[in-house]
């Protein structure tokens, strides 16, 4: 007889733990175990949360190498049916090998359920024997992944009605359902608005309005005493959180006429001149030309698709030049200037704010992060096994990204959601901005270097959002390509792994539509191909979330800065502007507190976040993928206290790229 020592780690999660008879089996090369009711000297206390418990399990003679266990629970008596999440399983063998078998699911039912020892094993390196495991856990996973077509056009998502609906490893945890629910109803509470949200009136002056913003960030603070400033509009459009429109300008679209004595009138340069030398940059909001603006609370409401200049001065400050709120040149869509009356240039940027928040949410949020976030996810649980290389390094990636995309689905953009509701693009706008996105949405574009590049903002000076991504790239495709360099030796394994090339065939049909414009590959024919794109699905859930999202209430909190809607069309000729005008046009009272409470929502950690590089689940077992992670982790340390130093200098600092405020992961 040889006895083997088995360690059960019951996870940390609330509600993980059983009471229920819990059974195993070893299975090795040369043979197996008995099925053994697993007993220790706690008892019924062996398998509490967060409970590390050992187990002697005798054999007849040596298994041999371990290759898998099977284990189940059993009802005790008159106990219930519990659930229970272990994270993990530890055999050591008479011949002291530890072997690690991950788990890190929730097991719901009596039935027996196979865990495959912890070394990551491709498709074509599993023997027939084990082949069926793999063929039966995909089986299961694709019966319980499914896609589903939410409108024409745009990505497909889970077919899920509710988040009760997915399976349970795959939603929030207690502690972050509790956290979301309980932030989503008290909101307006925390924020002191709760008497706001059913005032339909227009704010009567600004000293209502900013007594509005009544819980504030040192940023929102920041935002709401330099809204109306140029130099600040600028800085938006480098550090905010829609860094993605922005482009140098080499030549002007033929349907913004800006002359030069628009903008030198006192011919100290000319466009020509400035463009050469790099000098001059567009953002062109022509998505949003001709949709349909919401109504909200019975009034009609106006959203623009403006074209503004900007010019980098010698002192290094991005400042707007031009502005012209509509795209087709007319005699009442005149061309607004810094010279123009106060209100008038004021006014134009409001008109640029409120189509920056809707394009920003929309385009550069909802579908280049939370979207394709989800799409990677879905294929990923369909087409990779637990042991597969790729499932181990991807699967921190999509934590609690399936669940709150149903939400934001039931609760954001259905006929219901608050953003359908109180945003100048709600209903059916919503739907013609994110497909005519998708028309733009490329593989270039979805790589910070080669996006940088192809805007042409390479060399523009106090950009963090490019420094700080870059660097982030640069380590996560480091990372990458440590660990996939590990596993794929060769240009012709890639091409041989069927469950990979499933994994991105997916992708491209379900995420992109099988639109061959969008440079999306088919499939992968060499390891340098499979480690940019893996760096991209990471450098997507992770660091590009961060930059668009968590900044949300720190810029659109001050609603002037960031206007959901506006109740008024743009002035069609100069001069007739005023502070009353500006008033008239904001949004509501109770659609700015809807506002409000819904970017404070999206921008609030939970407690069990996860910073970038943070592995609690470790489905790695080798030595060497292990120890790539701590070298990726010592990396984003020094990173991160590179960035500090930085901000230390800067008057306003950029933080939103700092790794420990980056989560691994799509959760808000």
């Amino acid at each position: 007889m040889v006895d083997y020592e088995v360690t059960v780690f019951t996870g940390s999660l609330d509600h993980a733990a059983t009471y229920n008879d819990v059974y195993i089996k070893l299975v090795g090369t040369d043979g197996e175990s008995h099925r053994t009711q697993l007993i220790d000297h706690k008892g019924s206390l062996a398998f509490i949360k967060g409970a590390v418990s050992s187990f002697t399990v005798p054999c007849s003679v040596s298994i041999g190498k371990l290759l898998l266990i099977e284990l189940d629970k059993q009802r005790f008596s008159f106990f219930p049916e519990e659930h229970w999440f272990p994270d993990k399983v530890e055999i050591k063998s008479p011949e002291e090998v530890t072997y690690t078998v991950p788990i890190y699911r929730w097991i719901t039912d009596s039935k027996v359920h196979h865990f495959r020892e912890g070394t990551a094993l491709r498709v074509f390196e599993d023997n027939r024997r084990l082949g069926k495991y793999r063929d039966k856990e995909l089986k299961r996973r694709k019966e319980e992944y499914c896609w589903e077509v939410y409108k024409e056009g745009i990505p497909h998502c889970i077919k899920a009605k509710d988040p009760c609906s997915l399976p349970p490893e795959v939603r929030f945890s207690f502690t972050k359902t509790m956290q979301f629910a309980f932030t989503a109803v008290t909101g307006m509470i925390e924020l002191r608005l709760e008497e706001l949200v059913i005032c339909k009136k227009k704010w009567e002056d600004m000293h209502h309005l900013n007594r509005a913003l009544w819980h504030k960030t040192h940023m929102a603070d920041y935002v709401q005493k330099h809204w109306k400033e140029d130099v600040f509009f600028g800085y938006q459009y480098l550090n905010g959180i829609n860094p993605m429109l922005i482009r140098c300008c080499t030549a002007l679209p033929s349907n913004f006429p800006v002359t030069d004595d628009m903008v030198f009138p006192h011919g100290q340069s000319s466009l020509e001149e400035e463009m050469k030398k790099g000098n001059m940059f567009l953002v062109d909001y022509k998505l949003l030309d001709g949709v349909k603006p919401n109504v909200i609370n019975k009034k009609k409401q106006y959203l623009m698709a403006p074209l503004v200049l900007l010019h980098k001065t010698p002192q290094d400050q991005l400042m707007p030049v031009a502005i012209q709120l509509k795209q087709t040149p007319a005699d009442d869509n005149p061309i607004f200037f810094p010279t123009d009356s106060e209100y008038d240039w004021l006014m134009a940027k409001i008109f640029v704010r409120s189509a920056d928040f809707n394009i920003h949410e929309l385009n550069v949020h909802l579908l280049r992060t939370h979207l394709l976030a989800e799409v990677f996810t879905v294929s990923l649980l369909r087409n990779l096994p637990m042991v597969h290389p790729l499932y181990k390094l991807l699967i921190h990636h999509t934590r609690y990204t399936l669940q709150i995309n149903i939400l934001a689905r039931l609760l954001l953009i259905s006929k219901t959601g608050v953003f359908t509701k109180y945003a100048a693009s709600g209903g059916e706008g919503m739907i013609t901005i994110l497909r005519r996105s998708m028309s733009s949405m490329t593989y270039s574009s979805l790589c910070i270097p080669d996006d940088i590049a192809e805007r042409g903002l390479e060399d523009v000076p106090n950009f963090y959002y490019r420094d700080d991504g870059l660097r982030l790239w640069d380590i996560i495709n480091r990372f990458v390509q440590g660990v996939l360099g590990y596993y794929y030796k060769n240009d012709a394994e890639v091409k041989q792994d069927s469950e990979l090339q499933k994994w991105i065939s997916d992708i491209f049909v379900h995420g992109f539509l099988s639109k061959k414009s969008t440079g999306i590959p088919q499939s992968f024919t060499s390891v340098a191909e499979l480690v940019k794109f893996v760096t991209m699905v990471i450098f997507t859930c992770s660091a590009q979330h961060a930059a668009v999202n968590s900044g949300q209430y720190d810029f659109d909190g001050w609603m002037p800065n960031a206007p959901t809607s506006l109740q008024c069309p743009p002035p069609t000729k100069k001069g007739t502007t005023n502070e009353a005008t500006m008033l008239d046009t904001f949004p509501d009272v109770s659609t700015t507190v809807h506002g409000m409470a819904v970017v404070w929502l999206l921008s609030k950690q939970s407690t069990d976040f996860v910073p970038l590089g943070h592995y609690p689940k470790n489905h790695f077992t080798e030595e060497t993928p292990c120890k790539l992670i701590k070298e990726f982790q010592e990396r984003l340390e020094e990173f991160e206290a590179n960035v500090k130093a930085r901000n230390g200098s800067l008057g306003v600092p950029y933080t939103y790229l700092i790794p420990a405020e980056v989560e691994n992961s799509v959760t808000l």
